[in-house]
């Protein structure tokens, strides 16, 4: 999955160190990301061709990253803004997943430059990763959306989707995210009775997936099928949805994703 990175090691703290010659440098433009691709791998400036107003990110070993949230950005022979498809399909590697979690943090500074209490400009706390206002003393933190992937299965067969209105095309298993006062539990009950009309049963955590591209943790499931297996698409929500036998699910899925691993954990016959 894109997170998994090892042995390169992930690190989130705020430490507020100061850049330096080598770092690399996000910038990001609607959802774009400035970047070269070289031989299926994403390739990021470095901070010598910034200006100033770099709010640092995190770093991945002892390499540090930088977002540059003002000001004229570089321009690099190579370079230009990459739209999330096509980074995607890129080869999984820190480089990668550096560039989707900038992309999350990101939205979040942007989204908070104003005290949603007060309307005052707000500030980077000093000690901790958090907007604070000065005015009314309001401590804003990361948003992070829990959510649920359900891999229904019926014996040898996986109920498998297609998102509607999407770019991304390619097969998935049943998500959604959790609403308050819900269970993740109840989530996945809920998600795939609303989405294809089924109900299911015995339900078996698998693992987890900071799913960064939309500032999301999903929470994997693997569910049995409770009763009727006739499919009612949620047609607002879902292209279609149908049932795959183990042996002949389509391999046209995210490699990079929870969804993809767990379709194949399930062609495996390994749950």
């Amino acid at each position: 999955m894109i997170q998994d990175i090892f042995p390169h090691i992930y690190h989130n703290e705020m430490s507020w160190r100061a850049p330096r010659a080598g770092d690399s440098l996000l910038l990001l433009r609607d959802g774009h990301v400035y970047a070269h691709i070289e031989d299926g791998r994403v390739e990021l400036p470095r901070l010598e061709d910034a200006g100033e107003n770099l709010q640092y990110l995190f770093s991945i070993d002892e390499q540090a990253y930088y977002w540059q949230y003002a000001g004229q950005h570089p321009v690099i022979p190579g370079f230009s803004y990459l739209p999330d498809a096509e980074l995607r399909a890129c080869c999984p590697d820190e480089t990668l997943f550096a560039c989707a979690a900038a992309q999350s943090l990101v939205r979040w500074y942007r989204a908070n430059r104003f005290c949603g209490r007060c309307g005052a400009h707000m500030t980077p706390s000093k000690t901790e990763r958090a907007m604070v206002c000065p005015a009314c003393g309001q401590t804003v933190y990361p948003k992070i959306c829990p959510a649920v992937i359900a891999a229904v299965h019926d014996g040898d067969r996986l109920l498998l989707t297609r998102y509607r209105g999407r770019a991304f095309k390619k097969y998935a298993l049943v998500a959604g995210f959790n609403e308050i006062g819900e269970s993740i539990e109840q989530t996945v009950h809920r998600e795939v009775l609303e989405e294809t009309g089924v109900r299911v049963k015995n339900l078996r955590f698998y693992k987890s997936q900071p799913w960064v591209f939309t500032d999301t943790l999903l929470m994997g499931f693997y569910a049995e099928l409770d009763g009727s297996d006739k499919i009612r698409v949620q047609e607002d929500e879902l292209a279609e949805a149908g049932w795959f036998l183990r042996s002949e699910l389509p391999e046209e899925h995210s490699n990079i994703s929870l969804t993809g691993e767990m379709i194949e954990q399930f062609r495996a016959g390994k749950m």
